[in-house]
């Protein structure tokens, strides 16, 4: 039994050896934490280490009694300090995971401090006039100090797992059961079946698996708020600039619009005077009342965008019907509009539809949609007997 189980040592110490070159080549752990990996896996080697030696020293009459009881303190010591090892990759930077790693840490410290004195006075071992080891009478306090342990890795596998997506919750906390049952096969099982070391190298690279596939949902996640924030317009909140052109490309790669494709071109009416007679603010305050207007009337028809300092764009599918409706509706809106700077809100719209302009790329589209809007404009200084140039501020809405 014993070759057997210097051959799962040998096996034990190889894999963690291979975990820590795999630490090593990954680009995505920062070395800080990389340490406490190489911490843990360090830990675990030694621990498994004293109790393969404390299995070969067991009845040895021809060495010193001492090097037994020595071997047998540093098993106890390092067994829970490996196991609470686990909990620091594991560690987040807040309050509640500090006080956990803290109380931790003073009962890692406490456990150390009564093995040592155990050794002395054989509290935790007994090893008798054959140099065989056997529980001392305060081994039960030495096992409600590894169910402590035990207890508050589970609790902050738990915590940590709050920090995954649900579906990949499950997988953490069969990794943290894998663990469980190996220290249970060991401690209750008779037979001496000494898999816990085992079970815990295993739980160690799965975790290690588990841990780098959320380093890399974390990269992709940090990329796509860096993406969304480039392509969202910071002032209205809606799509930006980048985010058009990309926009406008997909659908070129993409070939022939469909049949269903519509393009709308919004501007607002004045806001050059407004800027001038009321001052950026209450530009500004236009802009984001625009916005809002278009948003609530062309979403779920289409992507609105915000291409310029007045001028917006809606790309969707829509029919000739949908489009003229959703114009009439905007000037309801825009209508109803007032800001606390600026009174009033107009705005010029033109649409295009790529069934009646077969063969035109999504740009070419947006510019006889343009050329409508630019009509419209035209249309409303006319009707309104308005300057495009100039508007006094009773015109502006003060």
């Amino acid at each position: 039994m014993y070759n057997y189980y210097t051959a799962v040592c040998i096996m034990i110490w190889l894999m963690l050896l291979v975990l820590c070159i795999l630490i090593r080549e990954n680009g995505r752990i920062a070395e800080k934490k990389k340490r406490l990996f190489y911490l843990t896996y360090l830990l675990i080697a030694l621990a498994a280490l004293a109790e393969w030696v404390g299995l070969q020293l067991n009845g040895r009459e021809d060495l010193p009694k001492a090097a037994l009881q020595v071997v047998k303190c540093a098993d106890y010591i390092l067994t829970p300090t490996a196991t609470g090892a686990l909990v620091m990759q594991m560690h987040r930077n807040s309050r509640r995971s500090w006080l956990l790693t803290g109380v931790l840490a003073g009962l890692l410290a406490l456990n150390a401090v009564f093995q040592i004195i155990s050794a002395f006075f054989g509290l935790t071992v007994v090893i008798d006039s054959h140099h065989v080891y056997s529980k001392g009478p305060l081994y039960p306090a030495y096992l409600a100090l590894c169910m402590i342990v035990i207890l508050m890795v589970i609790t902050v596998f738990f915590m940590y797992g709050r920090l995954f997506r649900r579906r990949n919750r499950f997988s953490l906390y069969a990794i943290l059961l894998l663990v469980l049952v190996g220290f249970m096969i060991q401690a209750a099982l008779p037979g001496g079946y000494r898999v816990a070391y085992l079970s815990m190298t295993m739980g160690a690279a799965l975790l290690y698996i588990h841990i780098s596939e959320y380093s890399q949902q974390e990269a992709d996640d940090t990329v796509s708020r860096q993406q969304e924030q480039i392509e969202t317009d910071a002032l209205t909140g809606l799509y930006s600039r980048l985010a058009y052109s990309n926009e406008l490309q997909r659908r070129d790669d993409a070939g022939p619009l469909p049949d269903g494709f519509a393009a709308v071109m919004l501007d607002i009416d004045g806001l050059k005077s407004v800027n001038d007679s009321l001052g950026h603010e209450a530009g500004d305050e236009l802009i984001v009342g625009a916005a809002a207007c278009i948003k609530r009337v062309f979403d779920g028809l289409g992507r609105c965008f915000r291409t310029g300092g007045d001028e917006f764009v809606v790309l969707g599918e829509m029919s000739r019907g949908q489009a003229a409706d959703a114009l009439r509706r905007l000037d309801t809106e825009c209508a109803a509009w007032t800001g606390r700077l600026v009174g009033g809100l107009h705005l010029s719209a033109g649409f295009a539809l790529a069934e009646d302009r077969a063969g035109l790329s999504a740009e070419a589209l947006v510019r006889e949609a343009d050329r409508a809007m630019y009509e419209a404009k035209a249309k409303y200084y006319a009707l309104s007997g308005k300057d495009r140039r100039t508007r006094s501020r009773e015109e502006a809405g003060v």
